[in-house]
């Protein structure tokens, strides 16, 4: 998650069931956000384990897919309300009501002006979502790719992720009490589904067409296993760089990180793709630098802040990301930016280039510039070697320790695969000299595999023609039940029981 900490410290193989404060001691964000991943994985846990790899209750069951085919207009997907749980996380569909307004006529007991039309009244609002109205996808029917597949049958699966939010896209988090001098409070954690068709094709079935549910549910199994499983693996340490001795006595002379302050490097996949392909962006704040965007023309932005400080500031020669809510729920990355010029008094920046067309237009998504710290280097570059920066971000060399700064370094395990998104944490600390990265006995550093984006799929239906869909969701029922009846032997002393009171009121002589 993009926010301002300053390390992550759940580890579920440690077992640990709950965090204890302590008295006297310092509270730390690390300890609080422990103790939120606990419960969070034991209710998850035990909700995958009694309902299995996803399902919804038989009464409320979310999800239910209805194809709707037209000559004219696209192909949509109706998308019934109700919740869903895939691998514990609860995903709900039911679309939100609107709420009422007050008619501030027959508020104020006004009959209205004579001969004026009444204001028509506003449309129903649908009951449901569609596959191209879903609240955190974002297609679009300008974009072939967005269009559900003309080629039948096909998939409809569920996509469940979760990101962070913050109040430059929610300003509802921000307490407004404090002033606008002061910075946000705490960041949220968002579940976010998409509905997305997955083709015939990408399942490997020997014959789509005449496949049974049981054969299609394997076939998507073993397709979800593979789009989730892990195909990069990277290692960190802190190096004492060569040119130490020329450096300030800031920091320890035999420190292998040098930075002058604690830091939360995030390394993030920014193209995925093969090495040759892939590109990544690191930032030593875990990319929770951010401006909230007033106003775009050209490529001069306004932002509503240039910054509080000299460390969380923006500057020429920065590297941004114009980023909005479709931008990260779509994932598709789009070229970093570089900071021409500052307008501090006008609060204004000048980009390297216009932003796409597809991002930071609409108001209504919260558009901001998220800042990364990666740089284009000044040293020539190895012999052969491509250009560092591939549209604003740094290419992927497996194999070797690059430098991030400062002594941190990195290293990509040969042969990968890059998913766009795949970052990994590195708390560097200036009390060791050193990173926090796990080591075997020999000290060196292990490969680890990204700590997110992690993605879960559930399948939803198999169209297989117009009109026509098979239900793939599973669906469980309550288990509470009507207490069981008494067994015979305690029915018979009740029963014996009743017949001894019986037999003493008859034998009672009469007052």
């Amino acid at each position: 998650m993009y926010a301002d900490l300053s390390r992550l410290t759940f580890r579920s193989d440690r077992r640990y069931s709950a965090v204890v404060a302590q008295q006297g001691r310092v509270s730390l964000d690390a300890d609080a956000n422990e103790q939120t991943a606990i419960q969070l994985h034991q209710a998850r846990t035990l909700a995958a384990d009694l309902i299995g790899q996803h399902g919804g209750p038989s009464g409320d069951a979310g999800f239910h897919i209805r194809f709707k085919g037209g000559s004219r207009d696209l192909d949509d997907l109706i998308i019934e309300g109700g919740r869903y749980y895939v691998d514990g996380i609860l995903c709900d569909a039911t679309r939100p009501l609107p709420g009422a307004a007050v008619d501030d006529e027959a508020a104020d007991g006004a009959s209205g002006t004579e001969g004026e039309a009444d204001p028509p009244e506003p449309d129903e609002p649908p009951a449901t979502w569609t596959y191209w109205d879903q609240p955190d996808a974002y297609r679009d029917p300008e974009r072939p790719g967005d269009r559900l597949p003309e080629q039948r049958p096909f998939l409809v699966a569920l996509k469940v992720w979760e990101r962070s939010v913050t109040a430059a896209e929610d300003p509802a988090l921000r307490e407004v009490a404090l002033g606008s001098a002061m910075p946000d409070t705490a960041a949220r954690v968002k579940v976010v589904w998409q509905v997305l068709p997955v083709e015939s094709a990408a399942l490997e079935l020997e014959n789509p067409g005449g496949a049974s549910k049981e054969q299609v549910g394997k076939a998507f199994e073993a397709w979800a296993r593979k789009a989730t499983a892990p195909g990069s693996r990277l290692a960190a340490r802190a190096e004492r760089p060569e040119q130490a001795d020329q450096d300030p006595c800031l920091v320890r002379p035999d420190a292998r990180y040098r930075g002058p302050e604690n830091q939360l490097y995030r390394v993030e996949i920014h193209e995925g793709g093969t090495a040759k392909e892939a590109t990544f962006k690191w930032s030593r704040e875990n990319g929770s630098v951010v401006f909230p965007v007033d106003e775009l023309d050209g490529t001069w932005v306004e932002l509503a802040s240039l910054g509080s400080d000299d460390k969380l500031d923006l500057g020429v020669g920065d590297l941004v990301e114009f980023v909005d809510t479709a931008y990260t729920s779509r994932g598709e990355p789009l070229p970093l930016l570089r900071v021409e010029e500052a307008d501090l008094p006008g609060r204004r920046v000048r980009l390297s280039g216009e932003p796409e067309p597809g991002v930071g237009r609409r108001p209504e998504l919260r558009p901001f510039l998220r800042r990364w710290d990666h740089r284009e280097t000044t040293r020539r570059p190895r012999k052969g070697a491509a250009a560092r920066l591939k549209r604003g971000a740094l290419k992927v060399e497996e194999g070797r320790w690059l430098p991030l700064e400062d002594g941190v370094e990195v290293y990509f395990a040969p042969d990968g695969a890059y998913r766009s998104g795949d970052h990994w944490l590195i708390p560097a600390r200036t009390a060791t000299g050193g990173v926090e990265w796990p080591v075997n006995a020999a000290r060196k550093p292990l490969l680890q595999a990204p700590a997110g984006i992690q993605a879960h799929y559930a399948p939803l239906a198999w169209v297989t023609a117009e009109q026509a869909e098979l239900d793939l969701r599973m669906v469980f029922g309550p288990l509470a039940a009507p207490a069981p009846a008494a067994d015979a032997s305690a029915l018979a002393a009740e029963a014996e029981a009743a017949a001894e009171t019986r037999a003493r009121e008859d034998t009672e002589p009469e007052a």
